[in-house]
Order: C-alpha cells, then sequence, then structure tokens
C-alpha cells in the first residue's frame, strides 16, 4: 500500500500493467482549464443574463467569480492531499465516506459525461448558421468521431490542440474590445463612454435577481475541477494542478468582468433578437458599429467578422468539449480501477498511448446524444452534477483536513480549512438554491439510478471492493 508521498513509476502500477503517464506541466494545465471553461462562451451568455439582471451582467460574474474562487482554493487543498484522477469521486471517497464518494461522483458524471454532448451541440447551432439546416447528424458524427481519436492519441495532443485554440480565442476577444472602445469613445455608441459604474451597480438593480443570473454563469467556469483530474498525468502535481486550477479560474474570471463590462456600456439600450442565442448578433453588431461611416463594404465587413467569430467559436466549442471529454474518461478510469466499475474495461490503459482508451471511446458514443437533446434540457444535465461536486470537495476539506488532520491551530489553518471552505459551501448552497427546478429533478432522478447501481453491484450494499472501500490507499 502507499502512503501519501510514495509513487511508482509513472508508467507502470502495482501490478505492472499500463497506467497514465506524468507529462503535462503548468502552462499546458491552464491551458486545457481555459479550454474547458472557453471564453468566448461570454458572447452566449451576454443576451439572456442581461436581459434578466437588468443590465448587471459584470456584477453577476463577480459573484459567481467569488464563489468559484473558494471553491478552486478547496480543490487544490484536496489534490495536494489526494492527487488522483478520480477528482471529487476519490476525495469524498477517502476523507467522508466511500459510498457517499461513488454517489459524488455518479452525480459528477452527469456533468462531466455529457458536457462533450453539450459542446457537440453548441458546434452544430453555430454550423447551421452558416451552412443552414442541414440534418445534424452531418455535423454530429464527425464532430464526436475527431474529439475521441484526439483523445484515443494522448493527453499532449490535447493540450496542443487546445493552446492553439485559445490563443485565438483571446486574440478575437481582443479585436472584439477594440471595437467595442471605438465605438464607446469616438462613435457615441451606447453610454458613449468608458467610465461607468453603471453596469456594476444602479438604484434599481435587485442583489437576488443578479445572483440567479450568477446561478447561470456559473456554468461559465465548468472547467477549473476538471483539471484535477489530470493529477496523475501532470509532474509535479501537488504543486502544479493547484496552481493551475486557481490560475484557471482567476483568468477567466477577470477575462468575464472585463469584457462585459464594456459590453454592458457598448450595448445599452439594445434589445437582443434571441437573448438565448447572443453570439451572432454580438458579433455582427460590434463589425457594424466599428464600419459606421464606411460606405463601401460596411456590410460585408461586419458579416466577415461575425463569420470568423462564428468560426473560431465552432472551435472553442469543441476544445472546451475536448477538454470535458479527457476529464470525465479519467475519473471513470479510476472508477474502474476501484473496482466499482467493471475493471477490465473502465480500468484499462492503452499501453501505447497511456489512454483509457476503452472510457474515451464510450464518451464518444454518449456525444453521439448531441442529435437528440436541445440545449435547454442539455445545461439542466451538467449544472445539477457540477455544482454537486462544487459543494461537497469544499466539504471534503473541513472533514478531512480540519477534523480528521486536526489542522485547527491557528488563525491560518482555521481560516483555510474551515472558514473558506464554509464560505464556498455557502455560495454554492446559494447557486444551488437557483437552480432551476428541471434541473433538480434530473439530478435527483440520476443520484436514485446511482444508488440502484450501487445496491446491484454490491449485492444489495453488502460486498465492495477492496480497493474501492481502502481510505488509505493512494493513486496506482
Amino acid at each position: 500500500m502507499l502512503s501519501n508521498t510514495q509513487t511508482l513509476s509513472p508508467n507502470v502500477t502495482n501490478n505492472g500493467s499500463a497506467s497514465l503517464q506524468k507529462t503535462l506541466v503548468l502552462w499546458q494545465l491552464v491551458m486545457i482549464g481555459l479550454a474547458y471553461m472557453q471564453p468566448m462562451t461570454v458572447f452566449d451568455t451576454f443576451g439572456i443574463v442581461s436581459q434578466d439582471t437588468g443590465g448587471h451582467v459584470p456584477t453577476a460574474y463577480i459573484i459567481t467569480l467569488v464563489a468559484m474562487m473558494f471553491t478552486a482554493l478547496s480543490y487544490g487543498k484536496m489534490v495536494r492531499r489526494y492527487p488522483s484522477a478520480g477528482s471529487a469521486y476519490t476525495y469524498t471517497q477517502k476523507s467522508i465516506d466511500p459510498k457517499v464518494g461513488f454517489v459524488v461522483g455518479w452525480c459528477t458524471l452527469l456533468d462531466y459525461l455529457f458536457n462533450p454532448m453539450i459542446n457537440i451541440l453548441l458546434a452544430t447551432i453555430y454550423l447551421k448558421s452558416q451552412f443552414g439546416d442541414i440534418n445534424i447528424w452531418y455535423y454530429v458524427v464527425p464532430l464526436a468521431a475527431l474529439m475521441t481519436y484526439i483523445n484515443y492519441r494522448g493527453v499532449e495532443m490535447v493540450a496542443s490542440f487546445n493552446s492553439i485554440i485559445v490563443f485565438f480565442q483571446l486574440l478575437l476577444m481582443v479585436i472584439f474590445v477594440i471595437l467595442v472602445l471605438k465605438g464607446l469613445y469616438f462613435d457615441g455608441v451606447g453610454a458613449a463612454t468608458l467610465v461607468s459604474s453603471k453596469p456594476f451597480v444602479s438604484p434599481e438593480m435587485s442583489i437576488s435577481v443578479v445572483a440567479a443570473g450568477s446561478a447561470i454563469l456559473c456554468f461559465s467556469f465548468l472547467g477549473f475541477d476538471g483539471l484535477s483530474s489530470l493529477s496523475e498525468e501532470a509532474k509535479d502535481a501537488a504543486k502544479a494542478v493547484p496552481k493551475a486550477i486557481f490560475l484557471t479560474t482567476l483568468i477567466g474570471g477577470v477575462i468575464f468582468i472585463f469584457i462585459t463590462y464594456f459590453m454592458q456600456l457598448f450595448f445599452e439600450g439594445y434589445t437582443f433578437t434571441n437573448p438565448e442565442e447572443s453570439q451572432p448578433e454580438v458579433l455582427l453588431y460590434a463589425g457594424e458599429q466599428a464600419m459606421s461611416g464606411v460606405q463601401i463594404g460596411k456590410f460585408l465587413a461586419s458579416t466577415f467578422f461575425q463569420s470568423i467569430g462564428l468560426w473560431l467559436a465552432i472551435f472553442a466549442v469543441f476544445a472546451s468539449g475536448l477538454a470535458a471529454h479527457t476529464g470525465v474518461s479519467r475519473m471513470m478510469y479510476v472508477m474502474g480501477r476501484d473496482g466499482i466499475f467493471p475493471k477490465k474495461a473502465f480500468g484499462y490503459i492503452n499501453p501505447k498511448y497511456k489512454t483509457p482508451s476503452i472510457n474515451i471511446v464510450i464518451v464518444g458514443i454518449v456525444s453521439l446524444s448531441a442529435g437528440f437533446f436541445d440545449l435547454d434540457f442539455a445545461l439542466h444535465l451538467v449544472n445539477f452534477g457540477a455544482l454537486t461536486a462544487f459543494f461537497i470537495v469544499n466539504v471534503c476539506v473541513i472533514v478531512q483536513c480540519y477534523f480528521r488532520d486536526g489542522q485547527k491551530d491557528g488563525f491560518k489553518n482555521t481560516m483555510n480549512y474551515l472558514i473558506l471552505p464554509f464560505c464556498g459551501m455557502l455560495f454554492i448552497g446559494y447557486l444551488w438554491y437557483n437552480l432551476e427546478e428541471m434541473a433538480l429533478k434530473i439530478g435527483l432522478v440520476w443520484g436514485a439510478l446511482g444508488i440502484i447501481y450501487l445496491a446491484i453491484v454490491t449485492k444489495g450494499f453488502r460486498k465492495y471492493p477492496k480497493a474501492f472501500l481502502d481510505r488509505q490507499s493512494n493513486v496506482d
């Protein structure tokens, strides 16, 4: 049995079989995290959240960022304690109880397993805007196949692909901000000013309404938690992964707040035709205003900017789905390695590519379900699982570090292992409270199915795999 400080060769397990390979460094982890978060999602959510919050999207992002930062710190603490690809499943299994850990892992799968499908669904929406209403399967099958292939070949390929896409996303967003600044300062668009407190606070602002908008925006931050599932493929995981989680959350949050501040001023008084799918309209309007006064080619230039943005959005959501695909296949691998899922299939590592290849194919097949769901229903699938994982990881820090490890002495320990994670619980609990009723119903049904599955494989909760019950064991 390994202690928390012992490690084996990155390529072999205790029984000599292949295992995940430690190749990722800090910047690669951050790129995967940002690709998962998909910075350009800010354009997708802006219309509906601006409408729902009465024009206070930056404030809604601040609330969400604060909530996510508490949780990001808790993920970092648990990664140091248990550097396992199992993420929230492993943390709960080791810190609280193996059976509770399974239920949390099962609920988290609702987020991780269907996230690639959601990103494929988003990509099909953008592709339809470019090519018209072609049969959805012409989009879904190639996207799912390519996502599966890249993941199958190894996490290094995933990191490289995502780094390129993140760079071009940020480049387009810089160009967008320049156009917005030109419109505000030189052309008198929207609020016609660069400095105003109105996007953050106004006399008519309702904090409860803004908080409800924050619950929608929590989807924008999904991804930092997925980095914990790469702990067994990161060099010096105990240091690199917590830093990557913190940086991904902070960088993403700052980008969201910064860009929506200027967007809120730019779109002041503007009414979106379709608030729930605002990205095409956002890009087209920015292009049109940037070309105001230019008589020749104004329409062509604005639509060209919109088209470039939409094509980049297609690649962005694909990169996000790719990162989600990577994460869920690793969590399934740990659950298979523990024997709670069939070990020969789910616990298998491809000896050539050092990837959980069978899991990757399974997730690819699940991704094909994008052909059957609409976006609204799909989002309900992931929000419950994500917030369940976020809440329980904060609980794990308190249970493991403050109580079981006895790190109670002094203000620093009390702050790190009790107060901060407790604040995280409160924030996430509030976001959970603001989830739509459908998300809660789906989550509860999914959780019940997990309990039924656990009862079947353990013969009525009487016979559990040894690796699953062993709280002291570390990663292979």
